[in-house]
C-alpha cells in the first residue's frame, strides 16, 4: 500500500484519545517480530508477511481491523466480513484503557495466523 501521508498526517484532526490509544497498540505489538508498520492513504497497515492489521482512525473512534483465517466468536469483535479464505475481525475502541490484555489476544491470534 503506496501512500505519501505519514501516520501523523492520518491523525489530523483527530481526538487525542484516538491517537492514544494507536500509541498503546503500537507499543504493545511492535515487538511482535517481524511486524512492520507503514501508512496507507485512510489508515495504519501492519504487516509480517501479509497485512494483518489494519488501523483506521475514524471521527470517535479507531477501527482495529484484523484478519483469521477463522471467524472469531467474541464480545469485543464488534463485525466479521468474510472474504475469499480469511475473516475481517473489527475491533472498535475509543481511547486507551480499552487496550487490555483481552483485546491484545486477540490481535495476537490475527498475527500468529500469518
Amino acid at each position: 500500500m503506496c501512500s505519501t501521508r505519514t501516520i501523523d498526517e492520518i491523525f489530523e484532526g483527530k481526538p487525542d484519545e484516538l491517537i492514544l490509544a494507536f500509541d498503546q497498540v503500537l507499543i504493545h505489538v511492535i515487538d511482535w517480530n517481524p511486524c512492520s508498520v507503514g501508512a496507507a492513504t485512510n489508515a495504519i497497515v501492519f504487516t509480517k508477511e501479509k497485512a494483518w492489521l489494519i488501523v483506521k482512525p475514524m471521527a470517535k473512534l479507531l477501527d482495529l481491523k484484523f484478519y483469521h483465517p477463522e471467524k472469531i466468536e467474541h464480545h469485543l469483535i464488534k463485525r466479521t466480513v468474510h472474504y475469499r479464505k480469511v475473516y475481517a475481525h473489527h475491533i472498535r475502541i475509543a481511547d486507551e484503557s480499552e487496550v487490555t490484555p483481552e483485546l491484545l489476544s486477540l490481535l495476537r491470534m490475527g498475527y500468529d495466523a500469518y
